[in-house]
């Protein structure tokens, strides 16, 4: 029965994929034809770019044609042809490998026409400073062209689809993606803007070397933030609609914007506190230097700062659509657990740290110079400063709600990220102590058999402070566990006791004794009663919920039904041993079970009633990629500016 669908899959998955890289082949073949053409120069210096073109053309146009025209074809004939996540993948992302060249032309074009506009090289610019305006102009009209043909596809699908599920979840993830994309370049222009502003404060002045930085930030910022503007308002005005209120996607993506620029913010408050500190000792820099140093983890902490405040409001609002309180509870829960443990490791770097340096100082009198600990105790101090009020915002809160009685404690205490969160300092408290013990006996070892002690004394201390404070970590957060494992043990085995389970039984005793005997195993203090139906429902029984075999439901007697069809609590439907009889999820599963008897084969129900595609998935994880190379991007860029900075 799936083999049929995987086969579909499989051929789908080749049709579009080459539809895609052929015309992408075709595009930009296309456009470098015709700036050929319309370079003279490049004609007469390389005959070779133009042979290039014309094979990439001739090559890729007739295999896009055959493979895009038997995707046409079968859409049209197929509804789940024309519903299919690789379908919808294939033309939103067709729709993105256009129209991001167009803006990146676009913003190209600008950035240089600004340059010229200020006398500035044109190769300055952040993006295609090589190039000329026809460049650009080729590029934008022949990617817009393909864009708007492809558009009217889209819009001639979304009016004949008659399931649009899948095309409205790869609708929402594109739309994200171009949101990222304009809130990314909007957030490098105003970096950019705010690091020059610093440059201009140490006594630059406008027209020196670097005045291309503001005019780079000015075209980001001028192209950018339309894109977000527009993209975030979009998705801002379906919010209506359930389906986007309780979409993960869009979770996901709050989380990482919120996440990634605290951790962005942190970092840069970190080095800025770092340098604050380095100045006050006494680093040696002027006042224009120290200036000029903190510009950059300034201007990274200014606009993600912005972005941390803003979007963790909607990431707050999204919490509030969920009317469920436990479900609601654990997502906000990720959030603090994710800080606590960044949190908790700048906190332990920080002391260990600084007890290194108090070791040190005592171990080696030349250290005791300023230029000896300045730099070493101003990264702790930093990393204190930052780590240990975030670890304590977030874990304190955490810790009072696994600590609390009644339900809400309970479902704190059950919540898989909290052990996840615990075990993981567990795993980290252990490696650690495992590596600082093996270095302490190391190095007493090799000091007994007459080894290197020049540095004796310093290597036990640090090994042992070391030691000492991953034991302390371990068993603080070990306690925390068997608390947390001791209060769940006790409420849940009181509920378990109160919960009365009543199982009926079809005459031969077999479905019973099996129930009995896997609870025995698996849930040993909940009561279970087993009755046979032959004899009865007894009058006096009582039950919060009642399990019945599949064959039993089909053949059910009249005052076992009676019984049953009265029963408030819940009713658990078990498949049984029963000829010709199959327990499927869904209508999908009807049809594809009534085909395969058809032809011979045996059923294999799915276990899972309907499900989102894979594909959808799939697309959801190269947009996760996506959102995290942009992520690695700005990091990288704060690391830069601030590195650079020294």
């Amino acid at each position: 029965m799936t083999e049929g669908k995987t086969m579909k899959t499989i051929r789908r998955l080749y049709f579009y994929a080459v539809a895609f890289i052929s015309i992408e082949v075709v595009v930009w073949g296309g456009i470098s034809l015709l700036r050929s053409i319309f370079n003279a120069n490049a004609i007469i210096d390389s005959a070779s770019t133009l042979a290039q073109a014309l094979s990439l053309i001739l090559v890729g146009l007739p295999i896009f044609l055959v493979h895009w025209l038997w995707a046409q074809r079968v859409s049209a004939k197929d509804d789940d042809e024309k519903t299919a996540s690789l379908r919808a993948i294939f033309l939103y992302g067709i729709l993105l490998a256009t129209l991001i060249p167009v803006v990146q032309n676009f913003l190209a074009l600008i950035d240089r026409t600004f340059l010229n506009a200020a006398n500035l090289f044109a190769y300055r610019a952040v993006i295609g400073g090589t190039q000329t305006w026809i460049d650009n102009v080729i590029a934008i009209v022949i990617n817009l062209l393909l864009a708007a043909y492809f558009w009217n596809i889209l819009k001639e699908e979304w009016r004949t689809l008659a399931e649009t599920e899948t095309f409205s979840e790869i609708r929402r993830l594109y739309r994200f993606i171009w949101m990222l994309y304009g809130l990314l370049m909007t957030i490098f222009g105003a970096q950019q803007a705010l690091d020059y502003a610093f440059t201009l404060s140490t006594g630059g002045v406008l027209g020196s070397i670097g005045r291309e930085t503001a005019v780079n930030a000015i075209a980001l910022l001028v192209v950018g933030a339309p894109i977000w503007f527009f993209s975030w308002r979009i998705l801002q005005d379906v919010l209506p609609d359930p389906a986007e209120k309780e979409s993960y996607l869009r979770l996901g993506i709050l989380y990482l914007l919120t996440l990634g620029s605290v951790i962005l913010v942190l970092t840069a408050g970190g080095n800025l506190i770092y340098m604050l500190l380095m100045y006050a000792i006494g680093d040696g820099k002027s006042f224009s230097e120290f200036m000029q140093d903190i510009g950059g983890p300034i201007s990274i902490a200014v606009p993600f700062g912005v972005v941390w405040a803003y979007y963790g409001k909607w990431l707050n609002q999204q919490f509030a659509f969920d009317t469920d309180e436990p479900r609601r509870a654990g997502k906000q829960r990720l959030y603090f657990y994710i800080l606590s443990f960044l949190g908790l490791a700048a906190t332990f770097f920080a002391v260990t740290s600084l007890l290194s340096i108090i070791i040190n100082l005592l171990s080696a009198k030349t250290y005791l110079s300023i230029s000896g600990y300045a730099s070493s105790l101003s990264s702790a101090l930093a990393a204190l400063v930052v780590g240990l009020p975030l670890w304590l915002m977030t874990w304190r809160p955490a810790q009072a709600d696994a600590l609390e009685d009644g339900p809400a404690g309970d479902h704190a205490r059950r919540s898989v990220i909290r052990k996840v969160y615990l075990y993981l300092v567990l795993f980290v408290s252990v490696i650690g102590g495992m590596i600082a013990a093996g270095t302490l006996i190391f190095t007493l070892i090799n000091a007994a058999l007459g080894g290197e002690t020049s540095d004796f004394a310093n290597s036990i201390l640090n090994s042992l402070q070391l030691l000492i404070l991953f034991v302390v970590l371990l068993l603080y957060h070990l306690s925390a566990l068997r608390k947390d494992g001791t209060a769940r043990a006790d409420a849940l085995e009181t509920k378990q006791e109160n919960f009365k389970l009543l199982v009926l039984d079809n005459s031969d005793g077999k479905f019973g004794e099996a129930v009995r005997v896997v609870f025995a195993k698996r849930a040993p203090k909940v009561p279970v009663t087993v009755v046979n139906v032959k004899d009865g429902i007894p009058a006096d029984v009582q039950a919060d919920a009642v399990v019945i075999p599949g064959s039993l439901s089909l053949n059910m007697p009249q005052n076992v039904a009676a019984w049953v069809n009265s029963f408030n609590g819940s009713r658990l439907i078990v498949p049984d041993e029963a000829a010709g009889v199959y327990w499927l999820n869904d209508f999908g599963q009807v049809a594809d079970s009534a085909k395969a008897l058809a032809e011979g084969q045996h059923i294999r129900p799915q276990s899972a009633a309907k499900t989102t595609s894979a594909w959808t998935y799939i697309a959801y994880v190269l947009a996760g990629l996506f959102a995290c190379q942009i992520l690695f991007s700005l990091t990288m860029l704060g690391v830069s500016m601030v590195t650079g900075g020294f």
